[in-house]
């Protein structure tokens, strides 16, 4: 029994060894390998190839996203704020009442503008019947034909009274309604500018109200554009905070250029039904172009581009070589190059490290996956 517990105990400490033994070998192995990079000056990186994919042709701009339907409401009689029936955020629906102000006065003024027609239709209908008599009294020769003619033109000034009246009355039941401030269309209140208590101007903006179901991008493209551009192409656009990209449509485009000849005014459509764009808020994407051409391409991760340009290094033999390029807009995760061809090496991890001439240690593995990625526009 004890000669059995030995032999295991002897088995244990030789399988403990053996173990140690491996990873101090491997140890020494990678510090033989760092020393040897040291020594050597070799960076350690990994290497992407450069390859050919379908862009499509593409305009960048920038712009700003806008309701379709948007309002500016402002006080269209003068008065002091007696409800404010919204919150800035509120849905409401057309028709529904803002803010009311004070309709006392206006009350008073429509009551009066009623009594003022009431009693026009009263002197009305006396003159109408003055001037029946005295045509009927003309008839018999009773009266002259001038005191007839005074009757009808009584008459006439009567009915006349009458209509201004109407106008009157008409024009203050207006003023009330116009106390009361509704909703234009279904929306969504953007800003409300006025408290309980303040009094009103006729023009002073009191609430802004945006239908953000259908949103509007407005840009300037330059000279240029005007033969790649017409309504109906598709067009993609990125915005701050989302990872997606997101789309619309092409619908107008200006029939003349800018007074100083250099930009080209367009229009695009944004389908919003899940509100999830908010108007107001900055956009930069593609207006893509009907067809496809292959080019020279790396992921968007790979590179470091300021503006149009780019620099890489390529690997030569086994040396880093810097290759300026010109970078096209982002489609899918990826940016076309000029300046280089497809098949070619290029550092991928590792570029902070690598200078033009650097010895490099390539270490397996490539980097050509491209992350999910909205449309980039040129430039940006």
């Amino acid at each position: 029994m004890q000669k059995k517990a030995l032999y295991i105990g002897i088995a244990v400490v030789v399988v403990i060894a053996g173990a140690a033994t491996y990873h101090r070998s491997q140890r020494n192995a990678e510090l033989r390998r760092q020393s040897h990079v040291k020594e050597e000056g070799l960076v350690t990186v990994t290497v992407a190839t450069v390859e050919s994919r379908a862009f499509s042709p593409s305009i960048p701009f920038t712009g700003n996203l806008l309701a379709m339907n948007r309002a500016d409401l402002r006080a269209e009689v003068p008065g002091r704020v007696t409800h404010v029936h919204v919150q800035e955020g509120d849905t409401v629906k057309a028709g529904a009442v803002l803010s009311t102000q004070d309709e006392d006065d206006l009350a008073l003024a429509a009551q009066a503008a009623e009594a003022q027609l009431a009693q026009a239709q009263a002197q009305a209908l006396q003159a109408k019947r003055d001037a029946a008599r005295a045509e009927m009294l003309l008839e018999k020769r009773s009266i002259t034909r001038q005191a007839a003619q005074v009757a009808e033109t009584a008459n006439n000034a009567a009915a006349a009274a009458v209509q201004a009246a109407e106008s009157q009355a008409g024009m203050a039941k207006v003023r009330m309604k116009k106390a009361r401030i509704l909703a234009p269309f279904d929306g969504q209140v953007a800003r409300r500018m006025v408290q309980a208590g303040d009094v009103l101007m006729a023009g002073q903006s009191v609430f802004e109200v945006v239908d953000n179901r259908k949103l509007e991008i407005q840009a300037d493209l330059p000279a240029n554009a005007m033969a790649l551009v017409k309504p109906g192409q598709s067009v993609s656009f990125r915005v701050p905070g989302f990872q997606q990209p997101f789309t619309g449509t092409l619908t107008q485009v200006s029939p003349i250029l800018s007074p100083d000849g250099r930009n080209l005014h367009v229009r695009m459509e944004v389908p919003n039904t899940d509100r999830q764009l908010k108007s107001g808020v900055f956009v930069e994407g593609l207006i893509l172009g009907n067809g496809q051409v292959q080019r020279a391409s790396l992921p968007t991760s790979l590179l470091k581009v300021e503006g149009q340009n780019g620099d890489l290094y390529v690997v030569e033999n086994g040396v880093a070589k810097k290759r300026s390029v010109l970078v096209g807009a982002e489609q899918d995760g990826y940016r076309p190059l000029d300046g280089i061809s497809v098949g070619t090496k290029v550092v991928a991890t590792g570029q902070d490290l690598v200078r033009e001439g650097s010895r490099l240690q390539i270490v397996a593995g490539e980097a050509n996956a491209a992350p999910k990625s909205a449309v980039k526009p040129e430039g940006k």
